[in-house]
């Protein structure tokens, strides 16, 4: 198979997988603009408004355990087209539900796809993508998430706009109009389908083929991947990491990988601990707070979405030039600076100017460019292949954990403390992340997987 062709291949692949971060993102977003519809209709507390917030929440930790036992068992694409099934059968089950029970349910369902696509989706692009080029396709994970954000945020609004000027003669008038947060949650059900589709026309990772002795199988894919040289090295050294691991008998327990498990669980939860999520979903609050009015301050969410993605393509164009060490300094360095910046303009009282929104987009941008992707490039290629899946969704069930804590404590140290301790106690994470990269996070840039044992695993 010549060059173009291969390169077209492999683009499908990692493109088909990274959708699963679309529809994590998806998933996630599109609560923000059903939330007051549904509390309003089933007349909602407090109790079962956080619950049905954080039933997501739940699904994802249930979607991790899954994908830890399934992904070994049944392959990464049959996992991948579970993940789907999920998204799908939540969008369907969400707008349908007749009362809070099956809503809720169906939001768990939709939260264990969130789980496994977390897991699942960059890991199987980690196995696929060659090695010159694997920072940037995983990256493709991560901008994929962004613009699933995106789009329920467009989708939310499309449907509202519609049904304030639309819908009057159709027979589903109720659904469109009079409930529409539940178009809302069926929209997820359209790139659902379009993924399970898509997933199907893609093959098996090789790396699991090779550790269930399906060696023919795995070489007539890496041959489809990669020229008839790089394949033939590929399968060589994927059978002599899977000879080394059964030799060894690694486990997730074993001493011999603590290192990148402790970088994967750090990486993960001060991924989360800079306050991301803090500023991308209470960012009409940061702003209401600075005096600014709720009309702008939603049109500032919405550049601040529009800058987070931009600045994943900065990502993806950089991270195998420069290397994940480069970009997670540089952009840690912006984000400790735009972050003391924004709690000393929050202290003295100085926040009703731009300087506030110019600041909050730097930390949307360091953060695109470098923790966002690079966060999980590095969770899913620093471990050995034998106990990849396992590892990685320790990884992950740290990072969902530390979205639980982030999410619960945010609003009461806003509250209790102040912008400006909340902005600070951000920038002292991050500091701390700074100086965790420099001196314990290894170099991967043009590594194969394989070859990562010897960067990160210590002998035993």
């Amino acid at each position: 198979m010549n060059n173009s062709a291969t390169s077209y291949r492999i683009n499908y692949i990692c493109l088909t997988a990274s959708i699963g971060g679309l529809l994590f993102g998806f998933d996630t977003a599109v609560i923000s603009g059903a939330i007051n519809l549904v509390k309003s209709q089933f007349s909602l507390n407090a109790i079962l408004e956080g619950w049905l917030v954080s039933s997501g929440l739940v699904g994802c930790i249930i979607g991790v355990f899954m994908t830890g036992i399934l992904s070994d068992r049944i392959g990464r694409k049959k996992t991948m087209m579970l993940a789907g099934g999920m998204f799908f059968l939540s969008g369907i089950g969400c707008s349908f539900a007749s009362s809070m029970t099956p809503l809720i349910a169906a939001r768990v369902i939709g939260g264990i796809g969130v789980g496994m696509a977390s897991v699942v989706s960059p890991m199987y692009i980690a196995e696929f993508a060659p090695a010159n080029k694997r920072g940037r396709m995983i990256a493709y994970y991560q901008l994929a998430i962004t613009i699933g954000i995106l789009l329920a945020y467009f989708s939310n609004a499309l449907l509202v706009s519609f049904s304030q000027n639309y819908f009057e003669n159709v027979v589903f008038i109720w659904f469109f109009k009079e409930e529409t947060w539940r178009p809302m949650f069926l929209a997820l059900s359209i790139p659902s389908f379009i993924f399970l589709i898509m997933v199907m026309n893609v093959p098996e990772s090789p790396r699991w083929l090779v550790s269930i002795n399906k060696r023919e199988k795995a070489k007539k894919i890496l041959n489809s991947v990669r020229s008839p040289l790089q394949a033939a090295a590929e399968l060589q050294d994927i059978e002599n990491a899977a000879i080394k691991s059964i030799d060894k008998k690694i486990s997730v327990l074993d001493r011999s990988i603590r290192l990148p498990l402790i970088i994967g669980i750090v990486l993960a939860v001060l991924q989360q601990f800079s306050g991301i999520n803090a500023i991308i979903y209470y960012g009409p609050s940061i702003f209401k707070t600075a005096g600014i009015s709720s009309n702008n301050a939603l049109l500032f969410q919405v550049i601040i979405g529009a800058v987070n993605l931009l600045f994943t393509f900065v990502a993806i164009r950089l991270v195998d030039k420069y290397g994940r060490k480069f970009l997670l300094l540089t952009g840690l360095t912006g984000i400790i600076l735009s972050l003391i910046f924004c709690g000393f303009l929050f202290y003295t009282g100085h926040t009703d100017n731009i300087l506030l929104l110019v600041l909050i987009l730097i930390f949307i941008a360091c953060f695109a460019f470098s923790l966002g992707p690079v966060t999980w490039i590095l969770i899913n290629e620093i471990f050995p292949t034998a106990v990849r899946v396992k590892a990685v969704s320790i990884c992950t069930l740290a990072l969902w954990i530390a979205v639980w804590i982030v999410g619960q404590f945010f609003p009461w140290l806003l509250e209790k403390e102040g912008a400006a301790i909340t902005f600070w106690i951000f920038a002292a994470f991050s500091i701390i992340n700074f100086f965790f990269s420099l001196k314990i996070v290894k170099e991967t840039k043009g590594k194969s997987l394989e070859e990562m044992e010897d960067v990160f695993v210590v002998p035993h």
